[in-house]
């Protein structure tokens, strides 16, 4: 019953495989799309960006309000560390959940007053069950965690501030 796939492959092409995920969502990502939805026989793959209306992607993370506000429509931050054109904002590329730490019970990627390069991962973002490690993607020093260990993300959520001067 298997069918061969293109190229020529031991067996059936699972668009639920976790890498083909991926390479989806990179996509998504490269394209600017809000959503693609796949299928062939008895296969189906929905996946969604940005909290579309009537989104259905099975995402196991903390319960997500009705509707996701909008960067434009969410509350500004409370001014806990200077704002100004030294101050850069590392944002969320996906929705997902946010967590601080590889694991329950390792330290934080980084803390406030940690030092990071643009390769130092700050974070992970799980999108369908995918732990997607996030870099700072600037220099200098952690001065504000605009969230909480396993809450929830939008896409393009302030996740962190860095004073790009230190």
């Amino acid at each position: 019953m298997a069918k061969a796939a293109g190229g020529g492959s031991r067996g059936r092409s699972d668009v639920f495989e976790v890498q083909r995920i991926r390479e989806l969502i990179d996509l998504m990502e490269e394209r600017g799309l809000a959503e693609i939805d796949l299928k062939r026989a008895d296969e189906q793959i929905r996946l969604v960006r940005g909290g579309a209306a009537g989104a259905s992607a099975p995402v196991p993370a903390a319960p997500q309000p009705a509707a996701l506000p909008t960067p434009a429509d969410a509350p500004p931050p409370a001014p806990a560390a200077a704002d100004g054109p030294h101050i850069q904002i590392i944002r969320s590329p996906m929705v997902g959940t946010f967590y601080s730490k590889p694991n329950p019970t390792a330290d934080d990627f980084v803390k406030v007053g940690s030092k990071v390069k643009p390769d130092t991962v700050v974070c992970i973002v799980e999108a369908m069950k995918v732990f997607n490690e996030i870099p700072a993607e600037v220099q200098g020093t952690v001065v504000e965690i605009l969230v909480e260990n396993e809450e929830a993300v939008d896409f393009d959520r302030p996740l962190f501030k860095v004073d790009t001067r230190g």
